[in-house]
Parts: structure tokens; sequence; C-alpha cells
């Protein structure tokens, strides 16, 4: 099969050096577009759509093998490889910022750079660790999928989307979640929030921006700092806002910070 076909890559730009950027959960690599221009002139921009999301191969999903986060993250590795990537900086949001360490673990060379946006290692809460929810809210949030997904799309997307006062936000989140096959969503919602990626976050050494809303209904700012903590060579920007996709909502405070962080010079620190 076309790797590239299959997760129906776009390429743009005209840097050198490559930025990759991968969709959260029910979206796809549309949701990039408002932050992927302040980079074309600088990067080689590289978009795709995860297996199961927007104009990837759906038949390609294969719930068995796609049960864990590392066969997305094997996907992003091949896409690197049919361009002959290396040294790149990788951008995933929500589920997509644990899909880009996975990779970054696996294969170091060919991530020089990863780029948070709304992470979480596990949603849900644990002796010590503050996720968000406990097991009835996640158990509650499936069952609701389960039983009617338009309907749960159409109350979920404004809660994830956190900004009242622009409506035409949570209107293509719910649009995006409304396209997505509801069989493979259904799957993918219960992998991503139930899966547990802390004990990975030491092995990741590929300096990282944590980028963090002030008010997020998914990822709190607990989260955050934890994952701050545990990653060895990692900077936090706390964005001045509310929601889980800032990328959408506040896409020139994205772009400031990721630039920032790509021009600094933060090195990985190994203990």
């Amino acid at each position: 099969m076309d790797i590239l076909k299959r997760n129906n890559v776009t390429v743009s730009g005209s840097g050198k050096q490559a930025m990759v950027f991968v969709h959260g959960f029910g979206c796809d690599q549309r949701m990039w577009r408002l932050v992927t221009p302040a980079f074309e002139a600088d990067y080689q921009v590289v978009l795709l759509d995860l297996v199961g999301a927007g104009q990837s191969d759906l038949t390609a999903y294969e719930p068995a093998r796609y049960s864990l986060l590392s066969a997305h993250a094997e996907d992003v590795l091949a896409v690197m490889r049919a361009l002959d990537l290396h040294e790149v900086i990788l951008v995933g949001h929500s589920v997509s910022a644990t899909i880009g360490m996975l990779a970054a673990i696996q294969e170091p060379a060919r991530v020089a750079r990863l780029v948070l946006v709304a992470p979480s290692p596990r949603f849900l809460n644990d002796v010590g660790y503050t996720g968000g929810f406990e097991p009835a809210d996640i158990e509650e949030l499936l069952e609701a999928m389960n039983n009617n997904y338009l309907g749960w799309s159409g109350a979920i997307a404004p809660v994830i989307m956190g900004h009242p006062d622009r409506p035409e936000l949570a209107a293509e989140l719910n649009n995006s979640f409304c396209s997505s096959d509801p069989t493979i969503a259904r799957h993918f919602a219960r992998v991503t929030f139930l899966s547990d990626n802390r004990t990975d976050l030491g092995q990741v050494r590929t300096p990282s921006l944590i980028l963090q809303c002030a008010h997020d209904a998914l990822a709190p700012l607990a989260v955050g700092a934890y994952m701050h903590q545990q990653l060895p060579a990692s900077e936090l920007v706390v964005l001045d806002t509310s929601g889980h996709c800032p990328h959408l909502s506040a896409p020139q405070a994205t772009i400031a910070a990721m630039q920032h962080f790509l021009s600094s010079r933060i090195l990985p620190t190994y203990e």
C-alpha cells in the first residue's frame, strides 16, 4: 500500500527541515490550517491524517492493531521514512502528542524537537496524579458515544473547544466529529481515553515544548506541570486561553510560542 496515500499526506513549504503535524481525536489535518502558513517559508510542512480519520484509507483501520497508540506512532514513522525525513519538528495535538513522543522514543534520530499541544499522558486520575477524569466519567462518555454518537458530538464539542463566545469554533469541531466514521471514532476514543503512557515520559530525550491552555476541560494545568517535571528536556508554556484546541482558538499565540521554542538552543539532558 502507498503509505503516503494511506495517510493522505500533503507537503508544502520551502525549507530544508521538515515540520510534521499530527491532529488529535476526531479531527484531521485541516485543523492546522491557521498555524502552518506561518512556517512554510522556513520549513517543509508535512500534514497527514491518522489512519481512520479524515481522507485516510479507512479500510486500513484494523481495530486489533490500533488498540495501542504505538501503531499510530509506527505509521507516522513510516511516513517519515517514505519522505526520507530526519531531524524533523514533530507537532502533535492531544492524543497525537503522545503518539509523537512514542515515535521519538522509537527513532530519536528522526525527531529533533517535539511540540506537544494540549498533551495528556493519561486522562484518568490516579493516586498522586490528576488526569482530570474519574473512571466513571470516561465510561459515561464512552457509553454516550455508543448510544447516540451525533448527540454526543453536539454536546461535547463546546466543552472541548471552551469558547462559548465563539460558537463557530465548536461548530467546526462538531462537524469534524460528525464526519468521522462512528465505529472507528468509538474505538479510537476508548484507546485515547483509557491509555496510560506516563512511564514513557522518562524515555523521551527529545527537546519538547508543552503547550498548555490555562483552562482546559480535558487536560488541566496539573497535567502540564506533571509532564514538564517528567520530560528531561522540556519547556512549559501556558497560553492565556481556554479549551483544548489552541491551534484553532488562539493560533497567533500558538505560533508565537512555537517560533520562540524553535529559535531557542534547548538541548536534551540525560540523567
